[in-house]
């Protein structure tokens, strides 16, 4: 777990917004039909996705304030996908507007947090409120950078890729042991199986192989037993979803 404070982490999210917004002012409606790197998505369905996520995270606030539960998407995943869909043919500027809204929708009430309802607990991954935050903060800086504007993992803060690494240690199967030895940086080892692969790089380029994004500052080199081997496969991402 990340040690920044909750103020510090509103910090972050209210930077992580400013940063996606300073960057959708120039969109057109032909940047929005744009292909990413994620597979099936425009860049209309990252942006419908960002904006979707922020009002899951805020009625998620809401609702703990109230002392009840709801799930973090309106129908759940179904509710997501179907959601999503539906509004990445958006043009840019409807974009633009409905991102907004639902901007200042979380950060109004994450913002208006006293210290104890921070800890309130929410349907996200059984957790509480600082999860659902942390996971926020994670969506619009990831995402920021699927949307290639300018801004991709290259410009992620260490502090918000060793919160990453540590968050992604659940994508290491059983029975790999992960040693990371990113460049000038004390090495890191996620995962406690026997099969030890080392994996060496930039570390944003180590969080972003781990977040399943292409890293853009070199190339890794993963090794076992002092041999060249390919980068392992990861696990799925960590389901927002608590298992039934």
């Amino acid at each position: 777990m990340t040690d920044i404070s909750n103020a510090q982490l509103m910090e972050r999210l209210k930077a992580a917004a400013d940063n996606v917004g300073s960057k959708l002012g120039g969109l057109t409606d032909a940047d929005v039909l744009a292909p990413t790197e994620l597979p099936g998505w425009t860049r209309g369905h990252v942006l419908a996705h960002i904006a979707h996520v922020s009002n899951a995270v805020a009625r998620q606030a809401e609702y703990a304030l109230r002392g009840e539960k709801i799930e973090f998407y309106d129908g759940g995943p179904g509710g997501r996908t179907q959601a999503i869909e539906m509004n990445a043919g958006h043009s840019a500027q409807e974009h633009r507007e409905y991102i907004s809204s639902a901007f200042t929708r979380a950060l109004t009430v994450l913002d208006g947090l006293d210290e104890d309802q921070w800890s309130l607990p929410i349907s996200y991954r059984d957790g509480v409120v600082r999860d659902g935050a942390l996971a926020y903060w994670r969506e619009l800086v990831i995402h920021l950078a699927d949307l290639q504007l300018g801004r991709g993992p290259e410009t992620w803060s260490k502090e918000f890729c060793l919160y990453l690494i540590d968050f992604l240690s659940a994508r290491v199967p059983d029975g790999l042991r992960l040693k990371l030895l990113p460049l000038a940086l004390p090495p890191m080892t996620v995962g406690d199986g026997s099969n030890a692969v080392s994996v060496s790089g930039m570390l944003t380029d180590i969080t972003a192989w781990l977040a399943g994004r292409t890293p853009t500052m070199g190339s890794l080199r993963a090794e076992a037993a002092a041999d060249s081997v390919e980068l392992p496969m990861l696990l799925p991402w960590p389901s927002a979803f608590p298992a039934k």
